[in-house]
């Protein structure tokens, strides 16, 4: 769809008009074809605008058409070369965002002005995929392979002032877009064209031309961690160097075809699509995200000025957001609040604004949390202390008031049981860094209220967060999902298997960091005493029962062995690995871990047996997914995609592989049912290897589509 007018006499302005942001569906593709024949045809028009309705140009292609066997209305290709080709100067007038289709359709217009807060940028790699409508031959063309290669390979977005100072747009306008581009449109009629068709122009190399796309490539491996779609990128940009513009569009056409039939493809646009899903959270009752009005948060407090609630209080300031944060006493309110102003004036210089100190009021009294909209508690986790303080909250907040814990597992419930207003409670775990990490779990408890969650889902996502609402267990989603993915990394230790091995094939299936070098960089001793106040650690709980098992199950006392060897991470210098110095971050593999572990073995009368790395990605991630299975059965996620979105975001799931579900159900659910059950013959003192009922119900339906699941469960969500 597309408007046809014509302005000022000899201008042919076509507007886009497929809301809300004028993605390249079939009928607006049609209807800029169809346009920009007329415009073309008519000897009366001497030069065109093509601009979008309501103050956006184009957010490019339709996505849900992906999914189709085939995509009617006219391709994207030939439709960009008719404006280039065509004899009359082609003026885009870009306001609110140019991305990918977008972009590359003002790519293939003559000239470019852009409104100064307009945004560009070619983000398909994001979604698995290479910009294919030319993006990859005309941008370094315009703007230098180097320049493109970043935007390219990484999809971000740059502001027009920036795409100015790259040469991507000709002019910055600051009131009317349109009206700036027509003006500009009637003083280049009747100038040549020739030098303004991209597709016209060579690539402008550098010298170390292949020495940089070398380098590129390189980095992009290292960066991509398996994903296949920026080494396609790189590979797009070189025919762009190395040969003539419609060898390397076929070139471009060639890698596409590739991306679009692959898993990774399907595995990033589930994500696009599941990460706005899990927005629509839905309580048993019947109360929902639709119908449910969050209450405005204009003042919030945070509790505790530790890593946790320093890192909240920089994202409520972030957005906007007074706050009022509390400390117990005076030197350590003084510590709290030096790095909290450290932090904000670093993330203003990186944002060039000025940092909003006056935000945060400071106080060791919680008097001053009475006109608080919002409280959010973050002191040490431990259930008697967390429940002090919300039975304080209680007492000098407002009636009204929202008492919210960043617990990351204990019982939601159980600390609104000490207040006197249990519909106002809700968990809402952050990830740390608080101000970094995107991942929000907003935990419902039985008695919070649909306006409690409204508010605490809404107040995540203006803070930047991809908000999940999740049901009250211990550990909630992802880390009663962790457990049993670290459980199996420690057994694989014991039999036979080293910490490099582990992290090495974790890595390779795309995580940032294995297992040992995550707890490393966490702090070993951070899970040693959690794991000592469940009662895990100490003497066997069985004195008949075997050394390695508590509770009459399986349990590797590795970790806490490490620990009383003062070995805690990165902090001292000595975990599983050697580090150069404490608070170090290369890790090198330390002989005296090997001879512990030997040791061990040889104490335990455990014959070490190799180990692949198959093995250990099957051991590790199926019985994380086994988790899941389970977490979606007992009614605690209400769908895979709230379990993929907690684990992409909060926990380095690799993006291309779609997140723990998805990853299952593009394995073949089979297959996972059937390596699961060989590993609970080999293993049956570990319970967390028995298949979950929700996973053997989906295999004997015929392992159905993920988008089903939910059909399958046992009963109705506990919680959600």
């Amino acid at each position: 769809m597309a408007r046809y007018e014509q302005v000022h006499g000899s201008v042919a302005l076509i507007t886009l008009t497929g809301p809300p942001v004028n993605a390249l569906s079939a009928a607006v593709r049609q209807g800029i074809t169809d346009t920009v024949s007329r415009a073309l045809g008519d000897p009366e028009v001497k030069s065109v605008v093509i601009c979008g309705q309501n103050g956006v140009f184009c957010g490019g292609a339709d996505i849900r058409e992906f999914a189709k066997p085939t995509m009617g209305g006219p391709p994207l290709v030939p439709m960009m070369a008719a404006i280039e080709e065509g004899d009359k100067p082609v003026v885009a007038a870009i306001e609110g965002v140019a991305l990918g289709g977008g972009l590359e359709l003002a790519l293939g217009c003559h000239y470019r002005i852009a409104h100064s807060k307009a945004r560009l940028g070619l983000p398909e790699v994001t979604l698995g995929l290479l910009p294919a409508a030319g993006g990859t031959q005309r941008l370094p063309r315009l703007i230098g392979v180097a320049a493109a290669l970043d935007l390219i390979t990484t999809g971000r977005h740059v502001t027009a002032q920036q795409a100015l100072k790259l040469g991507m747009v000709d002019q910055v306008a600051e009131q009317n877009t349109v009206e700036a581009a027509i003006q500009f449109a009637k003083q280049v009629e009747g100038k040549p064209l020739l030098p303004r068709k991209l597709s016209l122009q060579p690539t402008a190399c550098p010298p170390e031309v292949d020495t940089l796309l070398e380098e590129a490539m390189a980095q992009v491996k290292r960066r991509a961690r398996g994903a296949i779609a920026p080494v396609a990128c790189v590979m797009a940009v070189r025919a762009a160097v190395t040969l003539p513009y419609q060898a390397g569009m076929q070139k471009e056409q060639e890698l596409m075809s590739t991306l679009f039939r692959s898993s990774q493809a399907r595995a990033m646009q589930y994500c696009f699509f599941a990460q706005r899903a899990v927005g629509r959270w839905k309580l048993p009752g019947g109360a929902h995200s639709v119908n449910t009005k969050p209450r405005p948060v204009t003042k919030a407090a945070v509790i505790g000025l530790g890593t946790m609630g320093r890192g909240i209080t920089v994202a409520l300031v972030k957005a906007g957001i007074a706050v009022v944060a509390v400390e117990t006493n005076d030197k350590q309110l003084q510590t709290g609040k030096q790095i909290v102003c450290e932090m904000l004036k670093r993330e203003a210089e990186k944002r060039k604004e000025t940092p909003r100190l006056d935000l945060v009021h400071f106080t060791t009294s919680l008097a001053e949390l009475k006109d608080s909209d919002l409280v959010i508690e973050a002191v040490f986790e431990d259930m008697p202390l967390k429940k002090q303080v919300f039975k304080e909250l209680s007492s000098v907040c407002r009636a009204d008031a929202f008492l919210c814990s960043n617990t990351s597992g204990l019982d939601v419930d159980e600390l609104a049981s000490v207040t006197r207003r249990p519909e106002m409670v809700v968990g809402m775990h952050f990830f740390a860094p608080a101000h970094v990490m995107r991942l929000l779990e907003v935990v419902c408890g039985r008695g919070s209220s649909p306006e409690a969650v409204a508010t605490a889902m809404q107040l995540g996502k203006r803070l930047g967060k991809v908000s999940v609402a999740v049901g009250n267990c211990s550990g909630f989603v992802g880390n009663r999902m962790l457990k049993p993915y670290l459980e199996e990394a420690n057994f694989l230790l014991e039999e036979g298997a080293t910490p490099e091995l582990v992290d090495a094939a974790l890595e390779e299936f795309g995580f940032a960091m294995g297992v040992f070098r995550m707890s490393d960089l966490s702090g070993l001793d951070v899970g040693w005493r959690i794991r000592k106040e469940a009662g895990l650690t100490g003497p066997d709980v069985d004195p008949r029962d075997h050394p390695r098992r508590r509770q009459g199950r399986r349990y590797s006392p590795l970790p806490d062995l490490v620990c009383e060897q003062g070995r805690l991470g990165q902090k001292n210098g000595r975990g599983w690995y050697l580090y150069d110095k404490p608070g170090g971050r290369v890790a090198t593999p330390d002989p005296s871990i090997h001879r512990f572990l030997e040791d061990y073995r040889l104490k335990h009368a455990i014959s070490p047996r190799h180990i692949d790395r198959q093995e250990v990605v099957e051991r590790c991630l199926f019985a994380l997914i086994n988790e899941g299975f389970r977490v979606l059965d007992d009614g605690i996620a209400a769908g895979p995609e709230d379990i993929d979105m907690i684990y992409v975001f909060g926990y380095g799931w690799p993006r291309h592989r779609g997140g723990p579900m998805f990853y299952a159900a593009m394995v073949g659910l089979p297959k996972v049912l059937e390596r699961l059950e060989h590993y609970r013959q080999a293993h049956p003192d570990v319970p967390h290897l028995e298949p979950s009922a929700l996973l053997r119900r989906l295999v004997d339906s015929g392992s159905p589509p993920i988008d089903t699941w939910r059909d399958f469960l046992q009963r109705p969500h506990s919680q959600l």
